[in-house]
């Protein structure tokens, strides 16, 4: 199998805060298609990883490629989706206003079009022209989901991605999440909402005290008993 027929390759990967390490010796390889529902207690190492794998913090040791290439290359970021802890959107800007921001940095052909297209299907398109420092929490969640998917990204890299979400807006996200699969875009999604992770995800990688503890296919015991995973590999 070669480089560029992984989307993530992730090879002996550390992190140390201090002398301290946060992720020990992690290493996957995640296939164009698949999503990955990263779980893990508190502390695991989750967001730690996916930070590493945004290029948004660099590995102690290791190395992570995206296709092949260096994750803090220009155009490997061009293929990457992230939605974080830090939202990334500006307050003082309209939602609308946002998106067709991100969209022109982004190089989108037509960045008004897409900016529409995603506040229709994150369902914030009455809303579009309020600023979003008057957005509750979920709707500014929502914003953040729409930016992230803006540019048809080749890997999608989501921390709790469900964080303040209602019912019907996590419906939505999953309907999102689902449809970039089918189009063979690759997910990895860190969260504590283990159903609605295990019913998106192809693959599972369980972190335990920054170690590896589980890495593969979401299995039947998993989705029928969300504790399964931990019981069995989180000593």
């Amino acid at each position: 199998m070669t480089g560029a027929a992984i989307a993530v390759a992730v090879d002996a990967v550390w992190k140390f805060h201090g002398d301290y390490p946060a992720l020990r010796d992690i290493g996957m390889k995640i296939l164009p298609g698949q999503c990955v529902a990263l779980l893990g207690r508190n502390g695991a190492g989750k967001t730690t990883l996916l930070r590493i794998l945004a290029g948004l913090s660099s590995a102690g040791r290791g190395t992570v490629r995206i296709f092949g290439n260096p994750v803090r290359e220009r155009e490997t970021r061009r293929r990457v989706g992230v939605l974080g802890h830090g939202i990334s959107i500006y307050d003082e800007l309209s939602a609308l206003e946002n998106l067709r921001l991100f969209g022109k940095l982004y190089g989108i052909a037509n960045p008004e079009r897409s900016a529409n297209e995603w506040l229709e299907r994150t369902g914030l398109e009455r809303a579009k022209n309020g600023l979003v420092r008057e957005f509750s929490r979920g709707m500014r969640q929502r914003l953040a989901v729409a930016r992230a998917f803006l540019h048809e990204p080749d890997v999608l890299l989501l921390d709790e991605p469900f964080t303040a979400l209602d019912d019907r807006a996590i419906a939505v996200l999953q309907g999102v999440m689902r449809r970039a699969r089918e189009q063979g875009r690759t997910i990895v999604m860190s969260t504590h909402q283990l159903r609605e992770a295990l019913d998106l995800a192809s693959h599972v990688a369980l972190l335990n005290r920054g170690k590896l503890g589980y890495f593969g296919e979401r299995t039947a015991e998993m989705l029928a008993d969300t504790g399964w995973l931990y019981r069995h590999y989180d000593a």
